[in-house]
């Protein structure tokens, strides 16, 4: 192997490395502003077939329950 190709090889790896790194770091940001309960910044929809909200906490809740996972609150029927 000659010295630019293993040059080439080096290079190649640090970019991944970075690239990687920045991935990494661009989800970690991406967690830390979904912590604050905001429900806007999640990357994906929730679907709530077959539940019914909490008119309380709005919590989603199974059909079948009859008080809040969240709050323990009676739900309607």
């Amino acid at each position: 192997m000659d010295d630019l190709s293993l040059i080439a090889l080096v290079a190649a790896a640090v970019l991944g490395m970075i690239a990687i790194l920045g991935i990494l770091r661009r989800e970690r940001h991406e967690a830390e502003a979904t912590i604050g309960g905001d429900v806007e910044a999640h990357s994906f929809a929730v679907s709530t077939e077959g539940m019914k909200r909490c008119p309380h906490c709005g919590m989603g809740n199974l059909v079948t329950d009859s008080t809040c996972a969240s709050c323990k609150r009676p739900l309607p029927r």
